[in-house]
């Protein structure tokens, strides 16, 4: 027999997946220009052009360089560069030792949980939450609990995460700027969540691990900022990834932050090389490392998403939508015009506006719309906004 989990998983693709999927096929009938597609997190926004100066200057060096394995962990220059980056910005003391180049956020985030948990453990998050936590909690046999937004701020609800916190509660993840909210998380209700785990950790004898999901640090709009979590907790892993600060999701690059003040770092070190060995990370994509600690504190061109964030937020809050006001990350969240979800992005879809519904992010009746895509595709969606607001009307 084969494995009916991975059967499931592999014959039914995440939903954000199957609505972009119909938005290929879509395209091709009627034409790209008349389907809105908001569907994925697809950074429209160009790479830096140092991205590219990095790349040509590399592919003039001695292919053992640039396309030979690297260890493990990474390339021991390239994780130095990062750990320097992270110390000037938040003021920590990493070395090499404590970076961990990995295949993006998305293997970060594998890698961490596997590293950390055993079948039977519980692994907490907060609703809105990137749907495949759940496919990789139970890939490991443990069990994902899902704490509901606080309303309407769509911030951590605390009193719920104490009462959810039990002996069986190996780590909890968060993920701000938050997709598919664009919530950032403050200060203050970061320093209730850490006060929490503290206390938790000490009254059961063991550690409460905090997993932060950080691939939107960068996307932030105004004075907004990104509390650094080392610095709150010292049990905290941070999962980095440069697909959406950088405009190279298909590249899969990333790395983890994993502290020596870490309780049983002298384990969990080993434990995440061990977790990406069985996951099969042989080593992360040895020229986009280098790539990375040339590019390391570089950015895509945040005003564009800013400016795509407000004329949508603008023009469907002018239409009568009601909008989370997202801080940061490339997406709306925005309330659905009845009960289901579902039903509403399939009535969406009459007027090619490719929606993606909340329910498989923990938030029932909203949709998200990812506005990393072309400033026009904004502007030419707003008729059909308009007409499917008149249908509910």
């Amino acid at each position: 027999m084969i494995s009916e989990k991975c059967y499931e998983l592999g014959s039914r693709s995440s939903i954000i997946r199957e609505i972009f999927s119909y938005g290929l096929k879509r395209k091709a009938e009627a034409g790209a220009d008349k389907v809105y597609d908001f569907s994925l997190g697809n950074p429209s926004i160009p790479a830096p052009e140092s991205v590219k100066k990095a790349i040509l200057e590399l592919m003039e060096q001695p292919p053992e360089e640039v396309h030979a394995y690297s260890p493990a962990p990474g390339d021991a220059r390239v994780r130095g560069v990062i750990a320097e980056s992270l110390n000037r910005r938040f003021e920590e003391d990493f070395t090499a030792e404590n970076i961990f180049m990995t295949c993006g956020a998305a293997a970060s985030l594998n890698i961490c949980i596997k590293a950390l948990g055993n079948p039977g453990d519980v692994f907490i998050t907060f609703a809105p939450f990137f749907p495949e936590y759940r496919c990789w909690v139970e890939g490991i046999g443990a069990k994902l609990e899902v704490i509901p937004p606080h309303l309407p701020d769509f911030q951590i609800d605390l009193e719920a995460l104490e009462k959810a916190v039990t002996p069986k509660t190996k780590g909890v993840i968060i993920n701000s700027p938050n997709n598919p909210s664009g919530v950032v998380y403050t200060e203050e209700v970061l320093k209730g969540l850490t006060g929490i785990l503290k206390k938790k950790s000490e009254a059961y004898g063991a550690p409460i691990y905090l997993i932060t999901d950080e691939p939107y640090r960068e996307i932030v709009y105004g004075n907004v900022t990104v509390p650094y979590l080392t610095k709150y907790y010292d049990n905290t892993l941070v999962c980095y990834s440069y697909s959406k600060s950088l405009s190279l999701p298909g590249e899969r690059i990333g790395y983890i932050v994993i502290p020596g003040r870490l309780t049983e770092y002298k384990k969990i070190s080993p434990a995440i090389a061990g977790a990406a060995r069985v996951l099969g990370f042989v080593c992360a994509p040895v020229l986009f490392q280098q790539v990375a600690a040339r590019c390391v504190e570089d950015t895509g061109d945040i005003e564009a998403y800013r400016g795509n964030r407000d004329l949508l937020l603008d023009g469907l809050t002018r239409l009568g939508y009601s909008c989370v006001p997202p801080q940061g990350a490339f997406y709306l969240f925005v309330k659905a015009l009845e009960e289901d979800a579902n039903a509403f992005c399939e009535r969406a879809k009459k007027y090619d506006l490719l929606l993606v519904p909340s329910d498989d992010f923990g938030c029932p009746g909203y949709v998200r719309i990812a506005y990393c895509v072309a400033e026009k595709t904004i502007v030419n969606a707003m008729p059909a906004f308009e007409k499917l607001m008149e249908e509910y009307r």
